[in-house]
């Protein structure tokens, strides 16, 4: 780490969210300030830092520095307390009320403005008012320095610490000092390791109940990161021992606490976090308690049907398309898998006219407003996001409708049900009214979801829902080697992917790449030249990877991306991406106000330095972003296969390195080709997409869903 002293000459931008700053610092005996980027909360113009952290190169900007941790230098001369009092960084002192003040405490100023302000009153020409409005001025500046002075010296970086600021306010020194664990809880990406450490120098007891609670809590929550519903409780007091240093006997005391306490629950030695027993719990009646009702009695002659579809789709339905729809009509819950080419989305369709002939009520939703955008293409109806179905409200994190004020519906279908995570599914089925029906559409070879449970699988395996799967791959598809390769990978056959033609295009290419930097080279050069050249009808191309980091990684392609696909000059800069006029964008998170979701991707249309406005097309409408919500934005040239779940694009290319080996499994491998719809090329290694594909081994997640839905636990 370097150490760099110096007086903050200008802000260029700081984002009040999260307090991450670019800004201008003069250093002794340097010419020119140097810029500063990083989390640098409650930093103004005029005060003198010290700052930790180490050089990088900006392609653009050139030399920066990025801090990583910083104090606030207080003037200890009387000349610079002047300068300091009447910088306008406290409102309210002028430069001769500075002077006044200073000649009355001289070098002690501060330090009674800070510790005794009633004392103010002693300076002429400050009363009751202005000694109280200077108190709390300075007060509302330097929480934030007081805090920042208090994690010094700890694994608590200026990241972390403008997360915790964020998250509590004028109320974090409070938090930290009398409540330490609790960030550990609201705050898991910070953890546990690294506030115990604090709570530990500022006094806690290794065997202090408040401590061994918080490691068991913690625990419980990077499991569910990690999608799992439980831990058993042998296991979980063994880990949560090694880590916190004490006796099992001391932990299980503090786990009965917290069970006594409703934040977990005890259930045949699982033990869940209370809201993960709940949903899962939920799901469980709510199942039982539709599939208890009588089931729908439609009598509809099979030429009927297969008139309607054909008037109102221009489509024959196949024989097992056609038996799926007829049995399906006489079932409360039902789900209907396959891969691709099977005519999962034409059934979804068929079914929406027979129901509506019905005089039926149907809405169709999905997890993401990518899958929900998708679905209503294909069907020609209009589809939701599942929060918007239900009416969620971000300020207040409660949902419209739920047992009490169920959907207004006769049939609800949800697609891509893989990616439903089990909190979301126990939503979806409390709004469920008692007569309606539910249809589940989904793939269980894809990836699992990425909040915890394993839903769709769960409910398949318990065999207590009737299950569709549909085996036929048709015709067309049957000529597409995306579909046969994906089909051979999903039944567990290795498939010649160097099987190209040479002597026409086809759909489906390897091109082998033995390192990440050849990789990363080659899919630019994929992107720039080769694909617009031999596939001039292709407008989509997308990047994916398993990973973030690395040279084949999002981070990286999607800077090597931009500088070979968008050319534009200026633009702006925010948390190291630079926004240029034409850029593909994805919004990161979902902002009911703007109707932007995790996961849109859109094109920027204008990036106006001037007024620090972004604004981005999202096919439908333009979504203007201020410099502060540009941290909800990142450059989609690449993004992660994660991501991609739930979306179609023309043409994809994938970045398979051995590099990527943590995440190397064959759902993975099987999710990222079927994104593609016209064109599928995988860059990397042969050894890289063998191990990929012999890793069939995806990681169990703990949940209990499938023996609650077998019998009551």
């Amino acid at each position: 780490m370097i150490t760099i002293n110096g007086t903050l000459s200008r802000i260029t931008f700081q984002n009040p969210e999260n307090h991450y700053t670019v800004c201008r610092v003069a250093v002794p005996k340097v010419a020119d300030a140097i810029t500063v980027v990083g989390h640098l909360p409650g930093v103004a113009q005029g005060e003198r830092l010290k700052l930790k952290g180490t050089w990088i190169s900006h392609p653009k900007y050139g030399e920066q520095f990025k801090a990583a941790s910083f104090e606030i230098t207080l003037p200890s001369s009387m000349s610079g307390i002047r300068k300091y009092l009447s910088s306008g960084i406290i409102p309210g002192i002028n430069q001769e009320l500075a002077d006044r003040i200073v000649d009355t405490f001289g070098e002690q100023t501060l330090e009674i403005i800070e510790n005794e302000p009633d004392r103010l009153l002693d300076v002429y020409g400050i009363g009751k008012i202005k000694q109280k409005m200077i108190e709390t001025a300075w007060n509302a500046h330097h929480s934030v320095r007081r805090v920042m002075d208090m994690l010094q010296g700890t694994n608590i970086d200026s990241a972390k610490a403008a997360a915790i600021l964020k998250t509590y306010g004028d109320r974090a020194l409070e938090v930290l000092t009398e409540d330490t664990f609790r960030i550990a809880r609201d705050i898991p990406a910070i953890g546990f390791a690294v506030v115990d450490e604090l709570a530990r120098a500022l006094g806690t007891e290794k065997e202090a109940e408040e401590r061994l609670k918080a490691c068991l809590v913690c625990r419980l929550l990077d499991l569910e990161q990690d999608g799992h519903m439980f831990e058993q409780k042998e296991d979980l007091i063994r880990a949560c021992a090694q880590r916190a240093g004490v006796s099992a006997e001391l932990l299980s005391d503090a786990l009965g606490s917290l069970n006594a306490d409703n934040e977990v629950m005890i259930e045949k030695d699982r033990v869940y976090l209370a809201p993960l027993h709940k949903a899962e719990a939920g799901i469980s009646r709510r199942i039982k308690a539709l599939l208890s009702m009588p089931a729908p009695d439609f009598h509809l002659d099979n030429d009927l049907i297969n008139a309607q579809v054909l008037s109102a789709m221009a489509v024959q339905l196949s024989r097992e398309q056609m038996d799926v729809l007829t049995r399906i009509m006489g079932q409360k819950i039902s789900i209907i898998t396959g891969g691709p080419g099977t005519g999962k989305t034409t059934l979804i369709k068929a079914l929406c006219v027979v129901f509506r002939m019905l005089r039926l009520k149907v809405m169709l939703a999905a997890p993401t407003g990518r899958a929900a955008r998708r679905l209503t293409e294909v069907t020609g109806r209009a589809a939701k996001t599942l929060h918007k179905l239900l009416g969620f409200n971000p300020d207040t994190e409660t949902f419209e409708y739920d047992f009490t004020n169920p959907l207004d519906l006769d049939l609800l279908v949800v697609d891509e049900a893989s990616m439903v995570d089990t909190q979301l599914m126990y939503r979806v089925s409390e709004a469920l009214p008692a007569g309606a029906g539910l249809i589940l559409v989904g793939d269980t070879f894809q990836l699992p979801s990425v909040g915890p449970g394993n839903v769709l699988s769960d409910i398949i395996d318990s065999a207590q829902v009737a299950v569709f799967a549909l085996t036929r791959i048709f015709r067309q598809a049957r000529k597409s080697p995306i579909v046969m390769h994906a089909h051979s990978i999903r039944n567990g056959q290795m498939p010649d992917i160097k099987s190209a033609p040479a002597d026409q295009p086809s759909q489906f290419y390897f091109i082998e790449a033995g390192t990440p930097a050849r990789v990363a080279e080659t899919i630019c050069e994929l992107c720039a030249i080769r694909i617009p050249k031999a596939f001039p009808h292709i407008r989509e191309t997308q990047v994916l990877t398993p990973m973030h980091r690395g040279e084949a990684g999002t981070i990286s392609l999607n800077q090597r991306l931009q500088a070979v696909l968008n050319d534009t000059p200026g633009g702006i800069e925010s948390h190291g991406h630079t926004f240029k006029t034409g850029d593909k964008v994805m919004h990161l998170k979902n902002n009911y106000d703007k109707e932007v979701f995790n996961g849109d991707i859109g094109r920027v249309i204008e990036a106006d330095k001037s007024t620090g406005q972004v604004l981005v097309d999202y096919e439908d409408r333009t979504v203007a972003y201020d410099l502060p919500e540009l941290d909800e934005l990142t450059l989609a040239y690449a993004i992660s296969v994660h991501k991609s779940q739930g979306s179609e694009y023309d043409a994809v290319i994938i970045a398979l390195t051995t590099a990527h080996f943590p995440l190397l499994q064959r759902n993975l491998l099987y999710t990222a080709m079927t994104r593609g719809k016209c064109l599928v090329i995988i860059v990397g290694s042969t050894r890289a997409f063998k191990t990929a594909f012999d890793n069939n081994r995806t990681a169990l997640r703990r949940s209990g869903l499938k023996e609650r839905l077998e019998e009551n636990l």
